[in-house]
């Protein structure tokens, strides 16, 4: 395999030509017969989401299928493209086309239209990109300043900064901003990842998460409490009134944030406001807790089936076990013992090579906070703004 070139110096238009030969065959290899069932499997998936299959959906799943579909062996369509080219590609256009999986998905208000360029400004992560397409004004003829887009940019080029339409670009009235912010809001809170192209905001999340923490704790005299469901739900709801008013005395309204409903139900529920990991509930912890305190000679059958299942279930974090072993440090062993079946098991020795066994998912990427924050133009439109 060829090594990566160093940047090219080439100029902007001829950047934009070759991005578009490439793009054309880099697509006509993604609808191929080598691809036409997994491709078939993908639309059919989004004509159920969207209940429909217009000519835009269609183009952004087949964009979406040639530069991030990923085979089990987490290889993508674009890196099956480049190694099956014939004659092999120069290093300069597969540094482009590899640059491609770096795909930024959002909702873009317009700054400007320069004509052959527009410049956006991506709602969710707050940052501000500048935009070509390779058939040129054509494309954004339709945008004017404030108007928004729900579009997919990749990088042009290591060699650029500029950034390049990929796929189905969605166009939208002013009329509609509060609308697609709320959308944009959505995709925030439901994927805080992608925040993470912006180095800011994720210092002010971890700064909000800290200032919220500290008011945790102020609270409840611990981040770590265990009760009844109806208690926690009812101190969850006292608690962030109370950090409602602090924030705006003058706001009585605003949502009643309290226990999520499908723990109501559980013996007992323990909320965790962890430093790195933010807000965490977990459900019958108060049990699993009572083992580790005093797990005897005969251990608690059903309490040890709820730590197996603590330690199975991936939606889990690592945090629940540790804080359990934190809280009863000399029985870990015991506990462990009798739920692995292993007379020989250290939780100072193998806990932590425990938890990396079965917690695989944890330990595959650095920790974001648990909070989340919104970019001051987001913020605006939400209001009405």
């Amino acid at each position: 395999m060829a090594t990566p070139s160093a940047p090219a110096t080439r100029a902007l238009p001829d950047l934009l030509a070759r991005a578009a030969d490439l793009k054309g065959e880099l697509v006509r290899f993604a609808q191929g017969p080598r691809y036409q069932r997994r491709l078939r499997g993908q639309i059919a998936e989004a004509a159920d989401r969207h209940g429909t299959l217009d000519e835009g959906v269609l183009i952004s799943v087949i964009d979406r299928f040639a530069l991030q579909y990923q085979h089990p062996d987490g290889r993508t369509v674009v890196e099956d493209f480049i190694a099956r080219h014939r004659p092999p590609l120069p290093d300069d256009d597969r540094d482009m086309l590899l640059g491609w999986r770096d795909v930024v998905e959002g909702c873009f208000e317009v700054h400007r239209n320069d004509g052959d360029s527009v410049v956006l400004h991506n709602l969710i992560d707050d940052l501000v990109y500048t935009v070509h397409s390779t058939v040129g004004a054509a494309a954004f003829h339709e945008l004017r300043r404030r108007m928004l887009t729900i579009c997919r940019i990749v990088p042009l080029h290591p060699s650029s900064t500029a950034w390049l339409v990929s796929g189905h670009l969605a166009v939208f009235e002013r009329s509609a901003a509060q609308e697609l912010a709320h959308i944009a809001a959505d995709q925030v809170m439901t994927r805080p990842e992608l925040l993470e192209r912006n180095p800011e905001l994720l210092r002010r999340a971890w700064d909000v998460q800290a200032e919220h923490r500290a008011e945790f704790v102020a609270g409840f005299g611990s981040d770590l409490v265990v009760m009844p469901p109806r208690e926690a739900d009812a101190a969850l709801r006292r608690h962030f009134h109370r950090v409602r008013e602090k924030a705006a005395p003058a706001t009585t309204d605003g949502p009643a944030v309290g226990l999520p409903e499908d723990l109501l139900d559980a013996d007992s529920v323990a909320i965790v406001f962890d430093e790195v990991e933010g807000l965490t509930f977990y459900r019958d912890f108060g049990r699993i807790d009572a083992l580790f305190a005093d797990p005897g000679p005969a251990p608690d059958r059903d309490a040890l089936a709820r730590l197996r299942e603590y330690l199975g279930d991936d939606s889990v974090s690592p945090l629940a076990i540790r804080r359990l072993v934190q809280r009863h440090p000399h029985n870990a062993d015991t506990v462990f013992r009798a739920l692995l079946r292993k007379p020989g098991f250290s939780w100072a020795r193998d806990g932590e090579a425990l938890l990396r066994r079965r917690k695989k998912s944890f330990f595959a990427c650095e920790p974001r906070p648990g909070m989340t924050v919104l970019g001051e133009r987001l913020a605006e439109l939400l209001r009405g703004r």
